[in-house]
């Protein structure tokens, strides 16, 4: 399923509609009203909401007739969330990569990716359960719904869903990459023993001696 911000049913509502105009331009409380046909109150309700849930932001002030006005746009990370740009292009990328590459040459590459993609987050400091959490955050940024459990000799970060799951259902080895990720944020082995099913689930065990690292793959 789509996120709320891609889906057709969110740009209908109030809040679609107002991310809609505001990618356009920056507009005050009174011109998005007037666009929506709502009240200024109405419309102050909803962008105090979507200010709360970081779809918005304040730009400024701009000068009228009696007061200034505040200005209103989209904030960029709600930009970013909105392009799905990406999820055909990569699609394709793995396409090419596959079926030009070698397998050990591609997990390779994937691994780097893994690696570069850490090396541009802060480095989680703390001991080595600290890692662990922070790491887990990390995937909660990009899409996941993670939680971690403590098991004999180190950790299990599952999640309620995948970053990646338009990806790993005709390209698995793309979970390498977060495999790489995970690995470079906590300084541990691990090893991804993710769910690959109609619902695509994360799962990456961490700590312990390192092993296979598919050697517990779902299917």
């Amino acid at each position: 399923m789509d996120h709320p911000l891609w889906s057709r049913r969110f740009f209908t509502g109030t809040r679609g509609r107002i991310v809609a105009l505001l990618r356009r331009a920056a507009r005050t409380v009174e011109e998005l009203a007037a666009a929506l046909d709502l009240t200024d109150n109405a419309v102050r309700a909803q962008l105090a909401a979507m200010e709360r849930d970081g779809l918005v932001r304040q730009r400024g002030e701009r000068k009228g007739t009696r007061k200034p006005a505040v200005e209103y746009e989209l904030d960029p990370e709600a930009e970013t969330a909105l392009s799905r740009a990406y999820v055909p292009l990569v699609g394709a990328l793995m396409q090419v990569l596959a079926g030009r590459l070698p397998r050990g040459e591609l997990e390779r590459l994937l691994r780097e990716a893994g690696n570069r993609a850490a090396e541009g987050l802060p480095r989680p400091g703390g001991d080595a359960e600290e890692r662990v959490r922070a790491a887990s955050r990390v995937l909660d940024g990009l899409g996941g719904l993670t939680e971690v459990e403590a098991d004999d000799g180190g950790w299990t970060i599952r999640s309620a869903g995948c970053p990646l799951a338009e990806l790993v259902g005709k390209h698995p080895e793309t979970c390498i990459a977060l495999e790489a990720l995970v690995a470079e944020l906590t300084r541990l082995p691990v090893r991804e023993a993710c769910d690959r099913g109609e619902r695509p689930a994360c799962r990456f065990e961490v700590g312990g001696s390192p092993g296979p690292t598919r050697g517990r793959r779902k299917t």
